[in-house]
């Protein structure tokens, strides 16, 4: 079959090594080659058979995984998703793992309800199959192209009409996923202090999404959150949704807020863009911009055509600037992108009068 993707499972649980790679070869464009109980054990078995993508434990014996993964990426750069467990606090080792090479982080699968266990296989397998997609940038993804659960209408069913809103404040909407931590700061650190109120999904796990809110307000001059129920979006203030919550823009006493809830995956995702991108087209309507960037799969790009024709400007990242370029191809090929810009370029469009 065409595009295979090898993967190399480490992880020093052979209960979890058996989970991983059953989840992983359900799905016929993943084939799990090795799996390996630690460091040394796995680079034995890159050496026999180099794999395509690796997926990674951060706690292990003899080695941990930050250090074999600083090693692997001075030797032999390898596309890995950290699949670890995470404490309270221990979003500190991801963003290391980020920063070191790591394409993506998520939670690694524990045993739960049947939904739980189905929700575990679209992210892993989603994010082995974006990590691929970083090796093979000359794409556009549309071969790995992944179809969508349910779309925005399981949490926010879309109106028969667009409610035209009589406000004037400006308000800024911004979807990422593969890549996008660093393309959010990048945007961010553009931002003057008094810049329209930004509410932006990253797709990340719990707790992630709390440190990676902090690191942002250590170096942007915006203020930089965490979304919770009822925050006001208002100018200087960033929000960033919780992982594995919705979080949806509304209208609240002349302005805007957030509303954080629970729901089902959206586009293969919770935080959804779909799900922000719908809400921003029915209460700011032309008052809201709306910024995609880079990501694997189609989050965000029915959302984002929902904004253009309630009026707002959108935007999508261009291809060479992209780590991977699904999400925005998305947008674009379905005419939701009012334009395609790089990413050094997307703040100051943003904040055009």
């Amino acid at each position: 079959m065409k595009n295979v993707i090898r993967v190399l499972v480490v992880d020093d649980s052979a209960s979890v090594r058996k989970t991983l790679s059953d989840i992983l070869n359900s799905d016929p464009q993943i084939k799990v080659i090795a799996s390996a109980s630690d460091p040394y054990i796995a680079a034995n078995r890159i050496r026999a058979e180099v794999p395509d993508v690796i997926t990674l434990d951060l706690e292990m014996p003899r080695m941990d995984g930050l250090t074999f993964l600083k090693r692997l990426m001075g030797q032999m750069p390898t596309p890995v998703v950290v699949c670890s467990s995470f404490a309270a606090g221990g979003s500190g080792d991801a963003f290391r793992a980020l920063e070191y090479g790591a394409v993506e982080v998520i939670r690694k699968p524990r045993l739960g309800t049947k939904t739980f266990l189905e929700e575990s296989k679209v992210l892993l397998c989603d994010a082995v199959k974006a990590a691929y997609m970083t090796r093979e940038k000359k794409g556009r993804a549309a071969s790995l192209q992944v179809q969508p659960k349910l779309t925005a209408d399981a949490v926010l069913p879309k109106p028969k009409a667009a409610k035209v809103t009589a406000r004037t404040e400006r308000v800024i909407v911004v979807g990422a996923s593969t890549g996008g931590t660093e393309a959010i700061k990048v945007f961010l650190d553009g931002m003057p202090a008094d810049a329209p109120g930004i509410v932006i999904v990253q797709h990340m796990p719990e707790q992630f999404t709390t440190a990676f809110a902090k690191r942002l307000d250590g170096t942007s001059m915006m203020s930089v959150k965490e979304a919770e129920d009822g925050d006001r979006v208002e100018r200087g203030r960033a929000l960033i949704a919780p992982g594995n919550l919705h979080t949806l823009l509304k209208m609240s006493d002349g302005g805007y807020s957030v509303e954080v809830k629970d729901g089902p995956l959206v586009s293969r995702h919770r935080p959804s863009v779909d799900v922000l991108f719908r809400s921003a087209a029915r209460c700011a309507g032309k008052n809201a911009v709306g910024v995609i960037m880079t990501g694997m799969g189609d989050d965000g790009a029915k959302g984002m055509l929902e904004m253009k024709e309630a009026g707002a400007r959108t935007i999508a990242q261009d291809h060479e600037t992209c780590v991977v370029f699904g999400m925005p191809y998305e947008a674009i090929k379905l005419g939701g992108a009012d334009k395609t810009l790089p990413l050094e370029s997307i703040g100051k469009e943003v904040l055009r009068s």
